[in-house]
């Protein structure tokens, strides 16, 4: 029996600790009831026009089956609740943990690209898999300026 998405995570596919997180949670969802979604794929807007593309790629957007938006941390506890992992991370959205752990996460989306060269050693898109990713590299470019 097929279960139903109970959640579709809007992710950004050219952050490479972004890849290397839903690979994981994906490998962990044997009940398929996550579905990932690549913000930079062709026809994303059509497909999803309830997404904003441009608000997804600043902080991680999640639909859950009855609709409820989900956005950042409450997207990454809900969906490693659905597949019975990271029981912690529920503790980031309790008071007073929620709005420390909400900061540390702004921050961390807004330079995830930095923080994911430092800590893989390589900027990668996930889509072409090219050691260094040409759009990641004009929007590195473009912050320099």
């Amino acid at each position: 029996m097929h279960n139903p998405i109970e959640l579709s995570i809007y992710f950004d596919s050219r952050c490479p600790l972004c890849v290397i997180e839903m690979r994981a949670l994906k490998a962990r969802d044997t009940a398929g009831r996550i579905l990932l979604v690549d913000i930079h794929a062709e026809g994303f807007s059509e497909h999803h026009p309830q997404v904003d593309a441009t608000r997804a790629s600043e902080i991680l957007h999640g639909i859950k089956a009855d609709g409820t938006l989900l956005l950042g941390l409450d997207v990454s506890a809900y969906a490693w609740s659905l597949v019975g992992r990271k029981p912690w991370l529920r503790w980031l959205r309790r008071w007073p943990l929620r709005g420390p752990s909400n900061l540390a996460y702004k921050l961390f989306a807004r330079y995830r690209y930095g923080i994911s060269r430092w800590l893989t050693g390589r900027a990668y898109c996930g889509v072409c898999e090219q050691s260094v990713c040409p759009s990641a590299s004009r929007r590195s470019a473009s912050r320099e300026r």
